[in-house]
């Protein structure tokens, strides 16, 4: 499986399917939108900039003048802003067969949500907990539907604190406080699948990460990451075939991890990897999933199809 070379080509059309991919003005998020819009799926770009998701819709357009694609606004760091996108959308369509959990901040300096949690823990995990928990139901009735998010092997650095998520008590670590929100992307996944198979629901859940791929979420990294990058970083048409593996593979089950599948996992075309073994700890994410209903507000109903 290591030499495995799947690429977009793997893509069966995506016709007759809604996705919804958040942060999709650029990167590995765009680039993610930009193949599925080609591969006919009719595509919403979720971002906090309605300028840059215009943008970026127009460059699809340009390229395929056939693809279907809209914008919303989505501020992941204000719950308010969640609830009005999922209020939106269940107005505007019937189903959603794809929700891609993309966006995210990386390293920013010490900066609260309008909510009052820690950036990256609010927007990279509890804004898309927030957002997937309200968008259930659609999912739930749509045949065949699946939840992706984007970690990242920065997960691996990560250790939740739940006596001091939003970093009030300790010297803040912006490397750390991302690995903690990579994990808890994992947490929330793995415990959603189990959830969804625990009642009887198709619908299922998994993730992926992106290896060491060059975009603007590097851009508050230092000029250290930025000499690596001209190094090892793959591009981002490179980067995005993680998630579109997890997005679009036929014949997954729930629960599946997708990576690069070089040396590790900086860089390659996309295999089945394994996250760490706290990433499994069933325990923790039950804990996560509870802090997660209440500092949110929202509750997952797993209504069974009809």
């Amino acid at each position: 499986m290591k030499n495995e070379k799947w690429n977009k080509e793997n893509i069966l059309s995506q016709k007759g399917r809604v996705v919804i991919v958040t942060g999709s003005s650029s990167g590995i998020g765009y680039e993610t939108a930009r193949v599925l819009a080609n591969k006919q799926a009719s595509v919403m770009i979720a971002v906090r900039n309605l300028d840059k998701g215009n943008k970026a819709l127009a460059k699809i357009i340009q390229q395929n003048k056939d693809a279907d694609v809209k914008v919303m606004e989505l501020d992941l760091a204000n719950l308010a802003s969640v609830k009005n996108f999922a209020e939106n959308f269940k107005k505007n369509y019937s189903r959603l067969d794809l929700l891609i959990n993309n966006a995210g901040v990386m390293i920013p300096p010490y900066t609260k949500t309008t909510d009052g949690f820690e950036l990256q823990f609010g927007t990279n995990h509890l804004g898309h907990f927030a957002l997937t928990g309200q968008l259930l139901e659609l999912l739930i009735s749509t045949e065949n539907s699946r939840i992706v998010n984007v970690s990242s092997g920065a997960h691996n650095i990560g250790n939740i604190d739940f006596d001091d998520l939003n970093w009030e008590k300790r010297s803040y670590a912006k490397w750390k406080a991302y690995g903690d929100s990579k994990l808890a992307n994992l947490y929330f996944i793995y415990e959603l699948d189990r959830k969804l198979k625990d009642n009887g629901i198709k619908t299922f859940a998994t993730a992926s990460h992106p290896g060491w791929t060059a975009t603007e979420l590097q851009r508050t990294a230092g000029r250290v990451v930025g000499y690596l990058n001209g190094i090892l970083a793959q591009d981002i048409t490179m980067g995005a075939l993680p998630t579109l593996r997890a997005a679009t593979e036929e014949g997954l089950k729930g629960k599946e991890y997708f990576g690069p599948s070089g040396f590790l996992e900086v860089r390659g075309y996309p295999v089945k990897v394994e996250s760490n073994e706290l990433s499994k700890d069933q325990a923790i994410a039950q804990k996560l999933w509870e802090v997660s209903e209440k500092l949110t507000g929202v509750k997952f109903e797993f209504n069974k199809q009809v």
